[in-house]
C-alpha cells in the first residue's frame, strides 16, 4: 500500500514552478517531508489531496489512479491543511457528527460510536461539549485529526500541523499522530526538524519543487558522521569560510562569540573540532543544493 508519485509538474500562472519533475515513493508509517517555507510542500500536499491538478505526472495509491479516480480515492483520504475554519457556537461532538454525515456514515448509532472513538483517540472526549471555536491552537489541531479520522482513511496528510503550538500542545499533538500512523501512510509536512526527528521512520528533504534526498533520518545522519566540524571564529571570517565550505549553521554563544558548523571531508582549519552530526545538519547540508532555473 504505497503512494507512488512520478514526474509531477506544477507551474502557477505567475510563473512559479512549485513542482519540478518530482518523484517519491512512500510506504506505510510516518513519512516526514522537510523543507523551508516556499519549498513546494503545500503544493504537493494539495495535489495529492486532489485540491489542484498538476500540469503533468501520475499519482497512484492502493491500486487507484488518484488523478482519474478522485472520488474513490477521497474515501480513503484524510487531509489536515495548515489552517481550517470551524463553525462558531458549535460543540466538538455536534461538529463531528455533522462531518460524519458528510462522509457518508448514515447510521446515527454508527456515527455516535465513531465520533466517540475519535474524540477519545485525540484526547478531546472530556471537552466534547465545548465550542471548537474556543479551543486552544493545539486542541483545534487535534480536532482536525479527529475529523479526518472519521472515515478511517488509509492515507493521511498533515501540513505544517505544529507551527505556532507551544511545547506542551506540540507534544500532545505528536502523540496523537504516532497513535494513528501504525497501520496507515501518514505524510507529515513541516519545516521543523525536530518534528521529523521525533516521529518519522523515513524522510525527504524538499526545496524549489524538487526532492533533494530521501532516506531514513538515522541513515542521513550517518552519512554526515565525521564530516561536521565546529569552531568559534571571528565574525569577519564567516564569509571566507562560506566560500570554501558549506556552512551548516552559525550563531552567537552566551559570550557573544560566533560559533559555526561546517561540512568538510577533512579538518577545515586548526581551530575546528569534530561535532556529532544532527538531523538539522542534514537538513541544511541538502539545502545547499542550488536552485534550478524556472522555465
Amino acid at each position: 500500500m504505497n503512494l507512488l508519485i512520478q514526474n509531477l509538474e506544477k507551474t502557477y500562472p505567475n510563473g512559479v514552478r512549485a513542482l519540478d519533475n518530482l518523484n517519491l515513493e512512500i510506504g506505510p508509517g510516518m513519512f516526514g517531508l522537510l523543507g523551508p517555507n516556499g519549498a513546494g510542500k503545500s503544493s504537493l500536499m494539495r495535489t495529492i489531496a486532489t485540491l489542484q491538478q498538476p500540469d503533468s505526472g501520475t499519482l497512484t495509491f492502493a491500486g487507484l489512479d488518484i488523478l482519474r479516480q478522485q472520488h474513490a480515492f477521497r474515501r480513503i483520504l484524510g487531509y489536515l491543511p495548515q489552517e481550517f475554519g470551524v463553525y462558531p457556537k458549535t460543540s466538538a461532538v455536534e461538529l463531528l457528527d455533522y462531518f460524519a454525515v458528510l462522509k457518508g456514515i448514515s447510521s446515527k448509532k454508527d456515527r455516535q460510536a465513531r465520533v466517540q472513538e475519535v474524540l477519545e483517540l485525540t484526547n478531546l472526549y472530556e471537552v466534547r461539549k465545548q465550542y471548537v471555536s474556543g479551543y486552544s491552537g493545539g486542541m483545534k489541531q487535534r480536532f482536525g485529526i479527529a475529523q479526518l479520522l472519521l472515515n478511517q482513511p488509509k492515507l493521511l496528510i498533515v501540513d505544517e500541523p505544529t507551527a505556532g503550538l507551544d511545547p506542551a500542545e506540540r507534544t500532545r499533538f505528536l502523540n496523537v499522530i504516532r497513535a494513528v500512523a501504525t497501520d496507515n501512510v501518514v505524510i507529515f509536512s513541516t519545516h521543523i526538524v525536530d518534528d521529523v526527528k521525533d516521529l518519522c521512520h523515513e524522510m525527504a528533504v524538499m526545496n524549489h519543487g524538487r526532492v533533494l534526498a530521501q532516506m531514513a533520518p538515522a541513515t542521513a545522519i550517518g552519512q554526515l558522521a565525521g564530516k561536521v566540524w565546529t569552531a568559534t571564529i571571528d565574525p569577519t571570517h564567516l564569509s571566507g569560510f562560506s566560500t570554501r565550505y558549506p556552512v551548516l549553521s552559525s550563531g552567537y554563544d552566551e559570550q557573544h562569540q560566533l560559533t559555526v558548523r561546517v561540512f568538510a571531508e577533512e579538518q577545515p582549519a586548526p581551530e575546528f573540532t569534530h561535532a556529532a552530526a544532527t538531523l538539522e545538519d542534514v537538513y541544511f547540508y541538502f539545502l545547499q543544493d542550488p536552485a534550478p532555473a524556472n522555465n
